[in-house]
């Protein structure tokens, strides 16, 4: 495949591509693979967050290619948010073809640049992702904002077959009050994804978990940030295993044999997030030396003490930054969800947690979701048993959360963010947000002892009004 731009002499080209883009040929060579990046003249990272646009004012994938950037799909009017396939051969992105369409997904194969439509509709779908198993997870907008999605690459009787009998073409994976974002396809399968915390009720970008058939969805860490200066996104995986996120004034990473996250130290500046590692080790960043400077994207060692330039555009920042070439195939999750329309919940001893003892003795449960209009409602109480352990059966797929209670009815402790479990299944938890380095007794719980049929709190009874609590 060759690209270039249409310019009289060697030299003449490359005087073009200093001058309009400053990109060093040298260092094309160092990244041995071509490069896919987003150009975009205003860059908000956050603002599909909120449900907002992060590309206000337009923007364009770019393919650096033998020193050359062109725009990699020119007949758009707006493109962004490219993902490459496993096998390098195919990029997924966001694009309108005229600029007052709505966002939609994309795929175009690197071969013959033939361009197919993936999803389609009125409203915007952003940031695909490529999933094992011929499915893609992007984020759709909806009233409640962004959510996220689980839908096949392309229809097909082959694929269909493939797939457990009864899976959907298209299926919601969050059932959120706030939007969730997907950032990357880790390589046990499951995806990370950003939304506020606390989870679906708060405004501090944080990094969640969720297996791609929407169960087990966790907090990546449960070190959250006090405060917005501790904010956490933009999260992509590395060959090692390890996480880097940023922070936008610094990055960090999420590393296995620690419960927290570990500072990267890294040349002074403000990043974008979304790395990208080379063959080679290296990482491609985004960055740029204070809020009123454009992001270019330059070449790190980590470790070392300055970066080199790959490309920087007049008036554009370049942000989400991505190699062409394959890659390793993600662990295919098998989901062990059930034809149900509810979920079972075992908590272990609900007295576990990170936040310490309790003020008292839990004697009940109780279970929340939220109505129409997002105010919480309760759908009614469970006991909880002397050793701490509760079996319920839930709503599926909508926002829930647990308080805990003592005799008399008072709150001694209480969920303040949402998650849900969709239909059919059953998860089993420690104890409330005990976090990763906790593990339970190893014993049979007192509820199962006492009964192997879960407390129904879905919602037969008329739900109680909570008020503000």
């Amino acid at each position: 495949m060759r690209f270039g731009f249409r310019v009289p002499g060697v030299v003449a080209c490359c005087m073009l591509l200093m001058v309009t883009c400053g990109f060093a040929p040298s260092i094309s060579q160092s990244i041995a693979s071509d490069v896919i990046v987003t150009a975009a003249p205003v860059y908000e990272p956050l603002a599909a967050l909120h449900g907002g646009e992060r590309f206000p004012k337009g923007a364009q994938l770019l393919m650096i290619h033998d020193g050359n950037a062109e725009p990699l799909v020119a007949d758009f009017a707006e493109s962004a948010d490219a993902n490459v396939s496993f096998d390098g051969g195919s990029v997924l992105f966001a694009g309108k073809k005229a600029a007052a369409d709505a966002w939609q997904i994309w795929e175009l194969t690197l071969a013959d640049r033939k361009v197919r439509q993936v999803t389609s509709g009125d409203v915007d779908a952003i940031r695909p992702l490529y999933l094992p198993g011929w499915r893609l997870v992007y984020a759709l907008r909806t009233p409640q904002g962004f959510q996220l999605q689980s839908a096949r690459v392309m229809e097909s009787k082959a694929i269909e077959e493939r797939e457990p009998a009864g899976t959907k073409s298209v299926f919601p994976l969050t059932y959120l009050g706030a939007s969730a974002i997907p950032a990357d396809v880790l390589a046990d399968g499951r995806i990370l994804f950003e939304a506020g915390f606390p989870l679906g009720d708060g405004t501090t970008p944080e990094m969640y978990l969720v297996y791609s058939d929407g169960s087990g969805v966790e907090s990546y860490r449960c070190d959250h940030p006090a405060s917005v200066a501790g904010a956490r996104w933009g999260g992509r995986q590395l060959k090692s295993g390890d996480v880097v996120f940023t922070h936008g004034g610094s990055l960090a990473r999420f590393t296995s044999p620690l419960g927290h996250e570990e500072r990267v130290t890294a040349p002074r500046g403000e990043y974008a997030g979304g790395i990208a590692e080379t063959a080679s080790g290296q990482w491609l960043v985004s960055v740029r030396e204070s809020a009123n400077a454009k992001f270019t994207l330059k070449l790190w060692k980590p470790g070392a003490a300055a970066m080199q330039i790959v490309l920087e555009k007049s008036g554009n920042n370049l942000v989400e930054a991505v190699v062409v070439g394959a890659r390793n195939r993600p662990r295919r999750h098998p989901s062990g969800l059930h034809d149900w329309d509810y979920a079972n919940l075992l908590a272990l001893d609900a007295r576990i947690s990170r936040d310490g003892p309790l003020n008292g003795t839990p004697k009940m449960v109780r279970l929340e979701t939220q109505d129409a209009t997002g105010n919480a409602v309760s759908m009614g109480t469970a006991p909880v048993e002397q050793d701490g352990s509760f079996f319920v059966k839930a709503p599926a797929d909508r926002a829930i959360r647990f308080t805990l209670l003592d005799a008399r009815g008072t709150v001694l402790r209480q969920e303040h963010g949402w998650f849900w479990s969709p239909r059919g299944e059953q998860r089993i938890c420690v104890g409330c947000h005990a976090g990763p380095e906790r593990a339970a007794e190893n014993r049979v719980p007192d509820v199962l002892l006492r009964t192997t049929t879960p407390m129904d709190l879905t919602g037969s009874a008329k739900p109680l009004q909570l008020g503000g609590n």
